[in-house]
């Protein structure tokens, strides 16, 4: 796919991954719009960054866990930047707790955030990809989707329901042209990491992390950028963890 002048709305769009590949694909020459359940500092910081790249960017306050609100948030990008080529679903939250201890509550709005979402948002927009013969869709997941994570069952469901999300909808699409991918990131240092104490972090590191390092939100979006762009690669799942979900305990 030929990134310049291409449109792409990022879920989750002002901070960490989601922020970081907005970046990346405005500096790729794609207009941008983003969205998030707040206008704070994070999201003006965002939408001053890739206006001054010199790409449109549209701004929506949503919650895309509510189906009205993520088919709203399809529209609005379609009328304000006169199309939709991309999609990535970076919008997320943590759901912890085993199976005994995770309550009713956060056991469904993990689903309503993770997997329901996309359901809703991929239904509006990919009928315009199908109208254009084009379109690029990405799923951000999770290392905790691939391998069994502790203290975390629904956080590890949700997550590792989105491969075989892409893998569906590449298969029925691919012939509209239509490429549906997932990224598995591991350990990445955004606020979601931040309620980590020192020594969780250096176990992490010293005992979880093969290379023995956090990652970082531009190194995953770069992976984003590569299957948004790389015409012949559907249905996968790339998994960027420093090796964490290929080592035996």
């Amino acid at each position: 796919m030929k990134l310049e002048t291409k449109v792409c709305l990022i879920t989750g769009g002002t901070r960490g991954i989601g922020a970081a590949t907005a970046l990346r694909l405005a500096r790729a020459g794609v207009d941008i719009a983003i969205c998030a359940r707040h206008r704070d500092e994070a999201a003006a910081e965002v939408v001053q960054a890739i206006t001054a790249l010199g790409r449109r960017v549209h701004f929506a306050i949503a919650d895309i866990s509510q189906p009205d609100q993520a088919l709203r948030v399809v529209k609005e990008t379609q009328k304000t930047l006169a199309g939709l080529d991309i999609l990535i679903h970076c919008a997320g939250g943590p759901a912890g707790g085993n199976l005994l201890e995770i309550s009713l509550e956060d056991w469904y709005a993990a689903f309503d955030t993770h997997v329901h979402a996309v359901f809703h948002l991929c239904r509006a927009a990919v009928p315009t990809m199908r109208g254009k013969r084009e379109g690029a869709i990405v799923l951000v997941g999770s290392a905790a989707g691939v391998r069994g994570c502790a203290n975390a069952v629904g956080y590890g469901v949700v997550k590792g329901a989105l491969p075989q999300f892409a893998r569906g909808m590449a298969r029925d699409f691919a012939v509209d042209n239509i490429r549906v991918n997932c990224v598995a990131p591991g350990v990445i240092r955004t606020r979601f990491q931040s309620s980590l104490t020192a020594e969780q972090v250096q176990y992490n590191i010293q005992n979880r992390i093969p290379l023995q390092r956090e990652g970082s939100p531009e190194q995953v979006a770069e992976v984003i950028a590569m299957l948004v762009e790389n015409d012949f690669i559907t249905g996968e799942t790339v998994i960027i963890d420093g090796g964490m979900s290929m080592r035996m305990a």
